[in-house]
């Protein structure tokens, strides 16, 4: 029997342009006979009473479920308490989401509807399943996350965050989740009546806001990132008694290339990075020039799915979990080396791989930190949009992450002032982003501009300075929304007393730059390498970015195996 759709209102079918309408039989495949014999052999069978969970949103569950008689019933609760259903399941159904793919709680509920028997199938012997079966693992991975997205575009079965939507820590905790390709909702008890209910319920002052309701019912009052992930179950606690392979710290492009690489090759893998995946390539709102995506990419989309690749082949993911300092042995070549987390725990690893790419620049601008998180901006995500919609905008940068975020806000904005600090936009962008900039009716670029002045109040923006360098007048135009593309520091503090060199700027000296005998990609100490932008004299690039990934791999294989003769 295949899945029955249970459309109410609220429920996932709500549109016809909704995933859960137009992708439904890719979310809901039913394996046949043959197809569940051949997987039998990964699982244990396990009987349910009418009723039973099969799953509980906000618990850590079996792994992937396969439906081998009966019909389950899976619901999503909502903030209210309210039970909503999205499918009925029947036999050579699975039940399961990304989630499921390294055991994290469920983020939906399954009651059986009658007795039912299950093949249930461990995440460690899931991931075996979807490289050892490659057509049927194909299947169910774009099953799984297909589902994901579902919850993504309702947001249901993630956390509930109550504050204003535009209050600096409303803005982190929301970009902090979609980052993270979390589902969430937003609550403004300005606006939507549920949130009024909910603070009378647990009794929050309005001035404790923005609070979070977690799905296992903990309330959690503006809550650092770190906390909110480990109340939701994105990150767990590391197995220190563990020696990782290696430990790659950062999850953008370098990163998660060499996570995916390492992991496919039988390495055992780590990724650490203290905030999301995806580093700044995922914040670009449109990426043209990467091989294979003629029509282009959002750059958050990009690195989930090399995320979820990763985590396919195996990784561990400890994010976010921030590197705080590394120790290394006495000895040259000696390992394991050590990660201090600012967690308290501590990672080992016989290699390291450093990826932690930069940091965003700032402006040197007075008082500019106090409008950060709610009028100055970072990146252009779908917030980051919404928040300035129909508004006269500026962006100050001339690289191809402002390109890319001028032409996404072109299409929500009533104006972008585009402020260059060089001559020309050709100088450090790519052609087809100058040429589709020039393009556009409603940006107005102005070179040699510095930006000089803020102004505002309670953290929001009023207003925005900036002068030619041809001129001693200022232009002062009524903004709300900054937008700062003006590139990065090298993140590289953590590696201090690590014996890693680094050059004038702080980027890490690589190859024969170190002034010894190394590999193109090793540090000045052995067994340690770096990718990516934190390279000196790496290319700025995702696609040279991902080859330094996939390179660095045989590196890690020729050091591990020269280690173990030693």
């Amino acid at each position: 029997m295949g899945p029955v759709v249970l459309s109410q209102p609220g429920s996932w079918s709500m549109s016809q342009n909704s995933v859960f309408e137009s992708r439904r039989d890719q979310m809901f495949p039913v394996l046949d006979a043959s197809e569940i014999s051949r997987v039998r052999h990964y699982g244990v069978v396990r009987a349910f009473d009418v009723g039973a969970s099969l799953s509980k949103a906000g618990e850590s569950g079996h792994g992937l479920t396969i439906i081998l008689s009966g019909q389950v019933e899976i619901t999503y609760r909502s903030h209210t308490g309210v039970k909503t259903p999205i499918v009925t399941e029947g036999v050579g159904a699975f039940l399961g989401e990304l989630a499921q793919l390294r055991g994290r709680p469920a983020l939906v509920d399954a009651n059986a509807l009658t007795v039912v028997e299950a093949l249930l199938i461990a995440p460690d012997r899931l991931r075996g399943l979807l490289i050892s079966e490659a057509e049927l693992g194909e299947r169910i991975m774009r099953a799984l996350i297909l589902r994901r997205v579902g919850l993504l575009e309702t947001g249901e079965g993630g956390p509930v965050i109550i504050g204003s939507q535009d209050a600096g820590d409303v803005l982190r905790l929301e970009n902090f989740l979609r980052s993270n390709g979390h589902p969430h909702l937003t609550l403004d008890p300005a606006h939507d009546t549920d949130a009024m209910t909910l603070i009378e319920r647990f009794n929050i002052d309005p001035s404790q806001l923005p609070v979070v309701l977690c799905p296992n019912g903990k309330l959690l009052r503006n809550p650092a990132e770190v906390q909110l992930a480990r109340c939701i179950g994105l990150v767990g606690p590391i197995d220190e008694n563990r020696t990782f392979d290696v430990a790659i710290v950062g999850s953008g492009p370098a990163g998660l290339a060499a996570a995916v690489y390492a992991g496919s090759e039988g390495l055992s893998a780590l990724v650490l990075d203290s905030r999301a995946f995806g580093g700044q390539a995922g914040a670009s709102a449109r990426i043209e020039n990467y091989l294979g995506f003629p029509t282009g990419i959002s750059g958050h989309a990009l690195m989930a799915r090399a995320y979820n690749q990763a985590q396919k082949f195996g990784v561990d993911m400890g994010i976010p979990d921030e590197v705080i300092r590394i120790t290394v042995p006495d000895s040259p070549r000696a390992t394991p080396y050590t990660l201090d987390l600012a967690s308290g725990e501590n990672v080992r690893a016989r290699t390291i791989v450093v990826a932690s790419g930069a940091r965003y620049r700032r402006l040197t601008i007075a008082g500019i930190e106090s409008f950060e998180g709610t009028s100055i901006h970072y990146w252009a995500s779908p917030i980051e949009a919404k928040l300035c919609t129909q508004q006269e905008i500026a962006l100050v940068g001339a690289g191809n992450s402002a390109g890319q975020a001028v032409v996404y806000l072109a299409g929500r904005v009533s104006k972008i002032w585009l402020l260059v600090r060089g001559d020309t936009l050709a100088a450090n962008m790519s052609r087809y982003l100058v040429d589709r900039i020039g393009g556009l009716p409603n940006v107005e670029v102005t070179t040699a501009a510095t930006v000089t002045g803020v102004d505002g109040h309670d953290g929001i923006l009023e207003a925005v300075t900036w002068r030619r360098a041809d001129s001693q007048n200022e232009i002062r135009r009524p903004i709300r929304h900054l937008f700062l593309f003006i590139g990065a520091e090298p993140n590289t503090d953590w590696l201090s007393g690590a014996g890693v060199n680094l050059d004038s700027r702080g980027f890490v000296v690589t190859g024969p730059d170190t002034g010894l005998t190394r590999g193109p990609l090793e540090t000045s100490r052995e067994g340690i390498f770096a990718i990516g932008d934190v390279r000196s004299g790496s290319t700025k690039r995702v696609a040279a970015s991902v080859g330094e990934g996939a390179q660095v791999v045989a590196a890690l294989h020729a050091f591990l195996a020269s280690t173990a003769r030693s």
